[in-house]
Formats: C-alpha cells, structure tokens, sequence
C-alpha cells in the first residue's frame, strides 16, 4: 500500500510541476519519508527530481531562452550555494508558531513563514498586474534568480518563485516551459552536489524498486502533462501558476507543508 501511494505522488507530483514548476519534491518527500530515514528520504527526493527534470529536457528543452537562461541561471546558482551555507549554519531551526489540527501538529518555521510570505507578495503582484502590459526587466531576472535558488538552497523551494519572475518574463508557453526546466537543472545539479556525501554514505540503499519506481512514475507525470500542456492555451496554464502560487504560500504559511 505504502509503494502505491509513492507511485502516486510521483505521478501527481510530476504532473503538476510540469505546468506550476513546483510540487513534485513537496509531494514525494513525504512519500519516500514512509520508507526512509529523513537524510536518505532527501537524497532519494532529489535523485528523482533531477531525473525528472532531464527527462523534461528531453520534451521541451529545445523551446528554452537561452538569453532568459543566462540573465536567471548564474544567479541562481550562486543563490543555492548561499543559501545551502546558511542552512548549514542553523542546527535548529526557529519556530514561529505550532498548533493542532486534531492530533496532528502543525509547526511553522521562519524559514517556511518567510518563503511563503514571499510567494503571496509575487503571486499579489501577479495578480494586480494579470491585464497590463508588463514584463521583468534583465536587471529584475538576475535578482530573481538569486532569491530564488537562496531559498531553494535553504528549503528546496525555489520553484515557486522560478515561476512568479519567469510568468512576467515575456515568454512565450513553450519557452516558459523549457527555459524552467533548463534553470531547474542547474539547481538540481548544485543541490545533488551538496548531497553527495550523504548519497555516497547510503548509495547501496538508494538502487531499489522504491527509487526506480518514482521515477517511472514522474516520468509518466510529466509526459501526460506535456501532452495536457500542448492542447492549453497560455492563459490557462497563466491562470493554474497563480492560483498554485497563492496555495503554495498559504500553506507554507499555515505549516502543513
């Protein structure tokens, strides 16, 4: 039952991410936490990502914007580092607030509470500019970029902010689409490389049908999601990433994720 529900995530997860840019490891960590010790669970979370964002390549990489790509790449890059060098630094995490729904407590960490406040104030933004002719300068991509790989660094957010700048990058779908999984890439590969030594440590456990499975899954996902997005005019898709965005936000905020 437990690998079922895996499955699903996986599938679900890919799915979504293919159209939000988010959601699949949000999704999936949880699932491989059933099987996993929290560092492994990490690891594997992120093997599955990367493997999934190269298969995504595969499908729509060649629409990407290689000018979008380099004003929003590099930053990112560095902003990862910088923020996985701060989250190394903070051995325990600040609690803002806990409470209980039923028997279940929810806690919301500052980091949690200052993404998701950053993702509201992008997807407000979004939102009161939905009909005006607007679009971020090359200046605005670069510091997109580096807010969002220093949170993705700390938390492994960073593709909901990816996509808040990237929506208002004057793209068009396809290049919106390959242009996110391009940047995705690179700061998957930066945070593979912050987990090599845990993956090194536990690498026999890694290569199971729990792993393989995942990524079949998420393969799956996001191959009917390209399928999906092709039949989508970019008003719809435009549409599914805000209210994703504010969802995201409320529930990081709330700390049910």
């Amino acid at each position: 039952m437990d690998m079922i529900v895996l499955i699903l995530l996986a599938l679900g997860g890919a799915f979504l991410s293919f159209f939000s840019g988010f959601g699949l490891g949000t999704l999936l960590l949880p699932g491989f936490l059933l099987f996993f010790e929290p560092p492994l669970a990490i690891a594997a979370t992120a093997i599955v990502h990367m493997a999934n964002n190269l298969f995504k390549l595969f499908l729509v990489g060649k629409y990407a914007d290689w000018s979008i790509i380099k004003a929003f790449g590099f930053t990112s890059v560095v902003g990862a580092l910088l923020g996985a060098g701060v989250l190394s630094i903070i051995t325990t995490p600040v609690v803002v607030m806990t409470y209980y729904v039923g028997d279940s407590q929810m806690v919301v960490t500052l980091l949690n509470f200052l993404v998701g406040v950053t993702i509201m104030v992008f997807a407000g933004l979004e939102l009161s500019l939905e009909k005006r002719p607007f679009s971020w300068s090359k200046k605005s991509l670069v510091f997109g970029g580096l807010i969002s790989g220093f949170f993705g660094g700390m938390t492994g957010h960073q593709g909901a902010l990816r996509s808040a700048f990237l929506m208002k990058a004057g793209l068009s779908k396809e290049a919106f689409m390959g242009s996110r999984v391009v940047l995705a890439i690179l700061v998957d590969l930066t945070r593979i490389a912050t987990y090599f030594a845990a993956i090194k440590a536990v690498g026999v456990g890694l290569v199971d049908a729990k792993l393989i499975g995942a990524c079949l899954a998420a393969f799956l996902g996001a191959f009917i999601g390209n399928k999906v997005m092709q039949k989508k005019q970019w008003d719809w898709i435009n549409r599914f990433i805000r209210v994703s965005l504010v969802l995201f936000g409320m529930l990081l905020i709330s700390g049910v994720i």
